[in-house]
């Protein structure tokens, strides 16, 4: 399991987030917007990217582009997404990411759970050619709130190129016991979203990694049983953000430490 993080939720620049990413002792990084908060993967400054990350040896453990995020009865939406997917994809060839991370569209009532399915297999077949992984990511504000639910679409998706993100925050936002969405989704998760948080009065209130709801360290060691080695993608939200993403990451590696220990 190899700790890494959604830079954009503490800066969009590239420079200062490799520094936390060194200071923190993370792994690598997952990019979304990079140098301005429009900056969307992959219309980035390419080169800027590369260079950065060769100088820092951090890898890139996945991208975040703007795709699928419409409902699924726009057709000629996410018609066009897959068009514009070749872009993204190529910008993966070329800065050696292994992973695209989009949602199943965006919650919408009555929607079409065999469209769905066709759009995410289409995407697939043009991901398997670059041998990169589509990792779809579930949500309260997506087709497939819960990790069961995404499951169940992931089952009639049936592509080996189509896998999923787990988000054991979005599966508690969305009424869900986590290890039940983790259960479900097993050996098809093939990243991870690690952030923390509680409900309080009917409202989401963000924490720092490991002193919220979320029992991390069961859901790690649920991840172990399943021989996970993917990364662990930690969000920042708890200001002042630089000083929670230290402690949170702190906690996210030596979770991840007792677990190993544990297993042996």
């Amino acid at each position: 399991m190899l700790p890494v993080w959604l830079t954009d939720t503490v800066t969009s620049d590239l420079g200062r987030a490799l520094h936390y990413t060194e200071l923190w002792g993370l792994e690598g990084v997952e990019l979304r917007t990079v140098g301005g908060a429009e900056d969307r993967v992959p219309r980035v400054n390419e080169t800027k990217i590369s260079q950065a990350l060769d100088r820092s040896g951090k890898f890139l453990s996945a991208i975040v582009p703007n795709m699928f995020e419409g409902p699924v009865s726009d057709t000629a939406a996410w018609m066009n997404d897959l068009v514009t997917f070749d872009e993204t994809l190529n910008f993966c060839d070329r800065v050696r990411c292994p992973r695209v991370v989009i949602p199943p569209f965006a919650a919408e009532e009555g929607a079409s759970v065999d469209r769905m399915a066709d759009a995410l297999r289409r995407a697939g077949d043009r991901a398997k050619e670059h041998d990169v992984l589509v990792c779809v990511h579930h949500g309260p504000e997506t087709g497939c709130p819960t990790g069961v639910d995404l499951a169940s679409l992931l089952a009639l998706v049936d592509h080996p190129n189509v896998q999923a993100t787990w988000d054991p925050v979005a599966s508690l936002r969305a009424g869900e016991d986590p290890a039940d969405g983790l259960d479900a989704l097993g050996h098809r998760i093939a990243h991870v979203r690690c952030a923390d948080g509680r409900i309080v009065d009917g409202f989401w209130e963000d924490t720092s990694f490991g002193e919220g709801d979320i029992d991390w360290q069961d859901q790690l060691r649920r991840l172990y049983a399943l021989d996970y080695v993917g990364p662990l993608s930690l969000e920042v939200y708890v200001e002042p953000r630089p000083k929670h993403g230290l402690r949170s990451a702190t906690t996210l590696i030596h979770m991840i430490r007792d677990v190993q220990r544990e297993a042996v």
